[in-house]
């Protein structure tokens, strides 16, 4: 199994081999993922964290050997945890920006240096103390880190950000993984069929009158709800689903809620 990872900020990946297919998500900086497939021009991958796949242009491929992949898999992961990130690589000019919830790979707390394949970098920006106990306070307040990021389909970074990357990359940073797609996050946690049982930081899902899921959004105090739609937003929510205060107006409707923290 061959394997790569990330050396740029954020790599497109797309549903085909195409510049113009479908971006289905974004790799970050740091992100490890599996080769399965390298044709001319792209490269099919899995992602090692979510299982998550497509094609990446094979000009943004960064490969990595076995025995860097597996020691990167017994290493406790460290995120960055604020918006944005300052990095140098020994050897290259000027500095790189790397967004939230990117890895530093080995990272050493002294030298703040990390390692990326065989290359060195070193971690300019310092990491802030967030002096949160809680965990619940904790993952609203990376959720309200990505207020007003505009909403992007496959996106997972402050430039642009989709419902379920919302919710997944706010609980990653907080040491919780979290599949990619809504559908697919409606299956973790314990069920509850009302608002007033939610707790800050609880999932809500919504989908259509089919019944297919098709947003997630994460529940605040005071049946708020902070959810990627059109911008990261915070709306009202009760039984009925999201209240648009500036549409008059439900946009989406409440299907279930989910406890994936462990209280």
């Amino acid at each position: 199994m061959a394997f790569g990872i990330a050396d740029l900020s954020i790599v497109p990946m797309r549903r085909e081999q195409s510049e113009r297919s479908e971006m289905v998500s974004q790799i970050l900086f740091g992100e490890l993922y599996e080769i399965s497939e390298v044709a001319e021009k792209w490269v099919y991958v899995k992602l090692l964290h979510d299982g998550y796949e497509g094609w990446i242009d094979r000009k943004m491929c960064k490969p990595v050997s076995d025995e860097y992949a597996e020691k990167y898999r017994t290493d406790v992961p460290v995120l960055t945890t604020e918006v944005f990130n300052i990095i140098t690589k020994e050897g290259d000019y000027g500095n790189k920006l790397i967004v939230s919830g990117s890895v530093l790979p080995f990272l050493e707390a002294d030298s703040r240096k990390l390692l990326i394949g065989e290359d060195v970098y070193t971690m300019v920006t310092r990491p802030k103390d967030v002096g949160i106990d809680s965990l619940r306070e904790l993952i609203i307040e990376y959720a309200l880190m990505y207020y007003n990021t505009p909403y992007l389909w496959g996106g997972r970074s402050p430039y642009g950000i989709d419902c379920s990357g919302l919710a997944q990359i706010v609980y990653r940073i907080a040491g919780i993984d979290l599949p990619r797609d809504a559908s697919q996050q409606v299956n973790c946690g314990q069920n509850f069929s009302f608002v007033e049982e939610a707790l800050p930081g609880d999932l809500a899902f919504f989908g259509d009158d089919a019944g297919a899921i098709t947003h997630v959004g994460i529940l605040w105090e005071q049946n708020r709800i902070i959810h990627a739609s059109g911008r990261v937003r915070v709306d009202k929510i009760d039984h009925q689903g999201i209240f648009n205060e500036e549409l008059k107006r439900y946009t989406h409707n409440l299907k279930v809620i989910k406890r994936v923290i462990n209280d």
